[in-house]
């Protein structure tokens, strides 16, 4: 017999939880950070409990203030519950089989991975034969503005969450001594992400090694993994790869949808 009670009281017993809650899908919802003048008035709760409620998100990092434009977004805590839930739960069930046919195309590494926090966390890998082992196994992270999987799905958030991700110059670990080293230059970087469609790097994670990303979104637009593929050299077609990559995210997206 189930100990948790699955009735309407529940709610009304902890009136707390439901309004954090739905804060929280309220946030998840939207396309930008929002006031919480809006969120008191969308959710109809009293200006003082969402203030209080969001001061608490905010302490545990599921909310985040942007205090220039007295709005609030979802925080890295939100992502870390995200991409739990993305390794748990039919994303890299339905990417396993799609990103494995990516490499056979190919014939080079492929892999999936979502955000977390300021890190992309990979949870498909696929290595194609006779290729040199990655760094992209299974349960790495990796800084988010380094790797084509992560510059894709970064494009693709709100650019005043991508700010608040990347506040200074401090927020921008470096590997190899390549790649952006401050907000104004992500900020570029990511321009040209949406511009064309898809992130690359250059051996900005590995030395000799070059990968090409495309995110994928769910109903609402937001990001919630990216498709990649890894590859030595400079004798391949970089345009031919990210058609490829493009064609497996979108394919992904679809599924998704569903």
């Amino acid at each position: 017999m189930s100990v948790i009670p699955d009735n309407a009281d529940t709610v009304a017993q902890v009136p707390a939880a439901d309004n954090t809650l739905r804060i929280l899908r309220y946030l998840a919802g939207r396309p930008a950070p929002v006031a919480a003048s809006a969120i008191a008035r969308e959710l109809d709760l009293p200006r003082s409990t969402v203030y209080h409620l969001l001061t608490t998100l905010a302490a545990h990092g599921f909310v985040i203030h942007l205090r220039e434009d007295r709005r609030w977004g979802l925080g890295t805590s939100a992502f870390e519950l995200a991409g739990g839930y993305a390794r748990q739960q039919p994303l890299a069930r339905l990417g396993r089989p799609l990103v494995a046919a990516l490499s056979d195309r190919l014939g080079e590494s492929a892999h999936l991975a979502v955000m977390s926090g300021g890190d992309v966390l990979y949870i498909v890998e696929e290595r194609a034969p006779r290729r040199q082992a990655l760094v992209t196994d299974v349960g790495v992270r990796l800084p988010a503005h380094l790797t084509a999987s992560g510059r894709a799905m970064l494009a693709a958030l709100p650019r005043e969450q991508v700010r608040a991700l990347y506040p200074s110059a401090s927020a921008f670990p470096d590997r190899t001594g390549l790649g952006p080293r401050k907000p104004s230059e992500l900020r570029e970087l990511l321009r040209t992400v949406r511009a064309r469609g898809y992130a690359t790097e250059d051996s900005e994670v590995a030395e000799g090694l070059r990968s090409v990303g495309a995110a994928v979104c769910d109903h609402a637009g937001w990001p919630v993994a990216s498709v990649a593929v890894t590859w030595a050299g400079a004798d391949l077609d970089e345009g031919v790869l990210a058609e490829a990559v493009r064609d497996t995210a979108a394919v992904l997206e679809s599924r998704l949808k569903r």
